[in-house]
């Protein structure tokens, strides 16, 4: 049985801690784009997303051949296409984090799940129960408080439309790749389907550079290292982690999820750099935490399954 939100039972139950490490993994991004910052915004997506290919492929090339030959040419297709997507996702989301604060960027990029609602029953006809709206309605409430509250804090930033702008852009890319997902992963592996698309990601993001005229080479060896980080953190761990989940989620839950990404980012940049969240802000984490719970509590717990890899 395909695991539906009416059926939670045909889910895996190891599903569930893959999400919770995918969601942390995802909530270091900022932080390790910002440690990078040494190296222009595009540098730093073609080489994150270069690193995931090579860290995959000693353990996919061995499992998809079979499978992968077995794709029809529409398959192919929807799998390039969401690939060129979620490379345009890295370069615009990585490029915002140049322009405009950690907060903001993470904060525009949360209101995915908007994009996702509309666009999931516009074109999927995925239906969102009332807990799920009004939840959305709620997290997305916060994340405007997270939002409101970096402003009035001492570190605002000035003069960021042009990196708001790109932030909006990465949250319709992301959109579009997720939904093209959520089809293909029905009937597909994990490894299968993700591969040739953090491969379409990389060969998207090299030639944005290239056609921009951004050196990939010649810095220093740490960056490097912050961009391998990058791979296997967010890219492998978090955006992973979401494309297993697509076969046994909606598009609009895992977005819905993704809301606590800067919640986590916050607290790490309180630790890491001393930024204090204002009282505002705080309210904003709130809700957007007690939103995301309401929703995964009204699930059942699932039995453990044989997983479908």
């Amino acid at each position: 049985m395909r695991a539906t939100d009416d059926h939670p039972e045909a889910r895996p139950a190891f599903v569930y801690p893959v999400l919770f490490f995918g969601v942390l993994s995802f909530s270091i991004s900022a932080i390790l784009v910002r440690f990078a910052g040494d190296m222009p915004g595009l540098a730093v997506a073609a080489w994150r997303t270069v690193f995931a290919v090579v860290m995959l492929a000693p353990y996919a090339l061995p499992r998809i051949v079979p499978e992968v030959r077995r794709f029809t040419g529409r398959e192919r297709l929807l799998i390039a296409g969401a690939g060129v997507m979620l490379g345009l996702h890295f370069v615009t989301w990585i490029e915002s984090l140049y322009h405009t604060s950690v907060a903001s960027a993470s904060v525009i990029v949360s209101t995915t799940p908007l994009f996702l609602a509309v666009f999931g029953y516009w074109l999927l006809r995925e239906r969102l129960s009332r807990r799920v709206v009004v939840s959305i309605v709620l997290a997305v409430t916060g994340t405007a408080l997270i939002a409101w509250g970096d402003t009035l804090g001492p570190d605002r930033a000035e003069g960021a439309l042009f990196g708001n702008g790109l932030a909006l852009a990465a949250v319709l890319f992301q959109c579009f790749y997720m939904l093209v997902g959520r089809v293909v992963r029905q009937k597909t592996s994990w490894p299968a389907y993700v591969f040739p698309l953090y491969t379409c990601a990389a060969l998207t993001t090299v030639a944005v550079a290239l056609i921009r005229g951004v050196p990939l080479f010649g810095y220093d060896l740490s960056i490097y290292g912050l961009c391998a980080l990058m791979a296997l953190f967010p890219q492998l761990l978090g955006h992973g982690s979401f494309n297993f989940a697509l076969k046994f989620f909606k598009a609009a839950f895992l977005g819905l999820l993704g809301l606590t990404e800067p919640v986590i980012a916050s607290i790490l940049a309180f630790f890491l750099f001393d930024e204090m969240p204002t009282p505002v802000a705080l309210t904003g984490m709130t809700i957007v935490l007690l939103s995301v719970f309401a929703v995964i509590r009204s699930r059942r717990r699932p039995p453990l399954v044989e997983p479908e890899m």
